[in-house]
């Protein structure tokens, strides 16, 4: 059977007027490759808007039905990419989003644990980073920004059967043309593109049907 993997970016917000995640969501439904032959592949962009996550998140699984959920962010001050491995019941109440939205409660749910863990082969996907040079490491904070807020929705639709598999990758900001490591240079965009192929063929290595479920 074919495996059904959705992707997902976010689009421009305050301080970042190009997303990169954006235009990875979209180029990896493309990408050839032998280990994609059975796999359906789907991208959505979101807007920045807790709204939006709310309204078109349901919809999209509903709709795809995806054994997987692959979810890009941005997060401008990091010099590496980042694999989350839970998401935090916690909203930023100092910055609103694109439609000017502030929450009025920090908690995501007033009922929910503090944390939940993300149904993620996250060593896996870190190694498979690793192989082609990027700097990665592992994350227990995906903020309390849109990154973080869509996580928690992903993680709460998986439980209630949604996705077998459910992982949240923060990439670094795009400054020109090229992506920046630290002092250990720049790299472009096409290498950012590497890397989620690498995430991509280990996700589909990992068999979401049978994964279990992850620690945070």
């Amino acid at each position: 059977m074919s495996l059904r993997i959705l992707i997902t970016g976010f689009g421009p917000f305050a301080g970042f007027h190009f997303n990169p995640t954006q235009v990875l969501a979209a180029e990896l439904v493309r990408r050839p490759h032998p280990a994609f032959s059975r796999v359906i592949r789907r991208s959505h962009v979101f807007p920045v808007s807790y709204q939006a996550v709310d309204h078109e998140l349901p919809k999209l699984i509903a709709n795809e039905s995806p054994d997987a959920l692959i979810m890009f962010g941005l997060a401008g001050r990091t010099k590496e990419l980042r694999i989350e491995t839970c998401a935090r019941n916690g909203r930023s109440r100092l910055m609103p989003d694109i439609s000017g939205y502030l929450p009025a409660k920090g908690r995501i749910d007033a009922t929910g644990p503090p944390i939940v863990p993300l149904r993620s082969p996250v060593k896996r996907l870190l190694m498979a980073v690793q192989s082609t040079g990027l700097p990665a490491v592992l994350s227990r904070d995906a903020g309390r920004y849109l990154c973080n807020y869509l996580c928690w929705r992903a993680a709460d639709a998986a439980r209630n059967g949604g996705p077998r598999l459910v992982t949240f990758i923060h990439v670094p900001a795009v400054h020109g043309a090229h992506i920046r490591r630290g002092n250990a240079g720049a790299f472009t965009l096409d290498d950012l593109m590497q890397a989620g192929e690498a995430i991509l063929r280990a996700v589909v290595a990992a068999r979401p049907q049978s994964l279990p479920s992850t620690s945070c």
